[in-house]
């Protein structure tokens, strides 16, 4: 493992924004919605016939209602998944790879606990399942032993990725795919796009053509990535 690339990705972490904004129409699963919960100090309405027992208990006793015992009507917002999904083939070697490591790696460290991370050539890698629980610091590691070799089956990486996110129960369900979105190997990947709610394609910036096209024949985000440094500039931009 590369302990400067490690260290790299850890002050990069604090700087990248997660909160990526959706380029296509909300989806109902995406939208926040009045909820039912219970009352804590995060405020709300109090929702009196999901309450009513608990009142009507203390209007009878003369004593208060514990606050638990409560619910309030407040605006959720959506939980959020995500799946980072790393082209380790071979035209991803080196320096692009480094880089696209360093940007897993970073988004790991602020990822939700509703994450996974794939590895892909020809097969796909499952550093973190979706539901797995994982130490950041495992994650990492495996992300930093990766090499790079073998065909591109981008399609193949794309399913597995909504196969992932399928099993979170999150309302809001994105992939980053951080690739030059070249495939060698395996079905057309537009063909895949459709099970993925949101995608977002981070690029290197010295061979950004084919990632430019499927990105735009998918409706997808992206940003370029010049190098580990460049991390937080890339996430900036499709935070835009």
């Amino acid at each position: 493992t590369d302990e400067k690339l490690r260290a790299l990705a850890r002050r990069l972490a604090g700087r990248i924004v997660i909160g990526i904004a959706r380029a296509d129409a909300a989806r109902r699963r995406g939208i926040g919605r009045m909820r039912t919960l219970p009352m804590d100090d995060t405020g709300g309405d109090l929702d009196l016939d999901a309450s009513l027992e608990a009142l009507q208990l203390a209007s009878a006793s003369g004593i208060a209602p514990a606050v638990d015992e409560l619910a309030v009507r407040a605006w959720a917002r959506p939980h959020t998944a995500l799946c980072l999904v790393i082209n380790r083939s071979g035209s991803m070697s080196g320096a692009r790879l480094a880089a696209a490591a360093v940007a897993a790696a970073a988004a790991a460290e602020r990822a939700p606990d509703d994450y996974s991370v794939l590895a892909f050539s020809d097969k796909v890698m499952v550093i973190k399942g979706q539901d797995q629980r994982r130490a950041v610091d495992e994650v990492v590691d495996d992300v930093f032993r990766l090499r790079g070799h073998g065909p591109t089956d981008l399609a193949l990486a794309l399913r597995v990725a909504a196969a992932q996110l399928g099993r979170s129960t999150a309302q809001r369900r994105r992939v980053i795919l951080l690739s030059d979105c070249r495939p060698t190997q395996g079905t057309e990947p537009e063909r895949e796009v459709g099970a993925i709610d949101e995608l977002h394609v981070v690029a290197p910036a010295d061979d950004s053509g084919d990632a430019e096209t499927f990105a735009r024949a998918v409706g997808a985000r992206m940003a370029l990535l010049s190098g580990p440094s460049a991390v937080p500039a890339a996430f900036a931009q499709l935070a835009d």
